[in-house]
């Protein structure tokens, strides 16, 4: 008898407790519908809100459009061409000065003149400040360049005429990163000729560009020949490591493994590395290449 009457109890208590179940689960049940209709009314006031904002806006270029078809039609023709003139050559000379506030801390800066703006272009590497060149360009239709300091190779009649008329942005950045690049790129040369001449055999041969390097050198600076020959190209005119880069062995016709593998590395030191900063790992190390050269 105890024990049926315990089975009962069990049972009632089961029952309460799923009836507890689906209590809670009504309400979880109704409190996420309560949610969801707060949401979707929110939503929707949200949206009322919009299409009133859009139909002001609409109205105000309705009324701007009348205005303006009103003015034009009390101008003369002449005189409203002028006014669209002038207001593109305005537009065009707070571009440029956007462009230069864009972009003051990569080295170009500029000043207002009394036709257009100077714009400077301050060239680095490495943190050196190195050379600087000028554009003095004319505000008027179309862009023009009065003068500048932009030596003869660069390609700056290219880039003129695929940008100056059309994105000066891109035009003042492309002709920034051909001046720095060919800064940075002279830099290493004159860092090479002068403070490691004992590595080299006679003077390196480049061209104005400092795009063609030809040097004939070694590794210790006591030694008395100088084994290897370098030619670095670089054909991207727009950065300062080469790319293509070959390194001969003068005196042997095949090589020894290890000779072959030094010479590989020297490929890949002149491929990775700044010039001068080869030259510093071999005046460090002799023969003995630290491949984890540092900037």
């Amino acid at each position: 008898m105890q024990s049926a009457s315990t089975s009962r109890d069990c049972e009632s208590q089961g029952g309460v407790l799923a009836h507890l179940e689906r209590l809670e689960a009504q309400v979880n049940r109704s409190r996420k519908k309560l949610e969801e209709q707060e949401v979707e009314n929110a939503l929707r006031i949200k949206i009322r809100k919009l299409k009133y904002l859009r139909d002001q806006l609409k109205a105000e270029v309705k009324q701007r459009q009348a205005r303006v078809k009103a003015f034009t039609a009390n101008v003369e023709p002449n005189q409203t061409l002028e006014t669209m003139d002038q207001e593109v050559l305005e537009r065009k000379q707070e571009n440029v000065k956007a462009v230069l506030q864009a972009y003051r801390f990569t080295g170009l800066s500029g000043k207002l003149t009394s036709r257009g703006v100077c714009v400077c272009f301050n060239t680095s590497f490495q943190g050196n400040m190195l050379g600087s060149y000028f554009v003095d360009l004319v505000i008027q239709k179309p862009l023009r360049i009065r003068r500048h300091s932009v030596p003869v190779f660069i390609p700056l009649e290219e880039l003129s005429a695929k940008y100056l008329q059309t994105n000066i942005q891109h035009f003042l950045f492309s002709l920034c990163e051909y001046l720095n690049a060919y800064s940075g790129r002279k830099y290493q040369a004159d860092r090479l000729q002068s403070d490691y001449a004992a590595f080299l055999a006679g003077p390196l041969q480049r061209n104005s560009l400092c795009n063609l390097l030809v040097f004939t050198y070694k590794v210790e600076s006591k030694s008395p020949s100088f084994p290897f020959c370098a030619r670095l190209q670089y054909k991207d005119l727009t950065i300062t490591l080469p790319t293509d880069v070959s390194i001969t062995y003068q005196g042997m016709d095949t090589l020894s493994t290890s000779w072959e593998e030094q010479r590989a590395a020297h490929e890949n030191l002149f491929s990775t590395q700044p010039l001068h900063q080869v030259f510093t790992a071999f005046s460090r190390n002799g023969e003995s290449l630290d491949m984890s050269l540092g900037s």
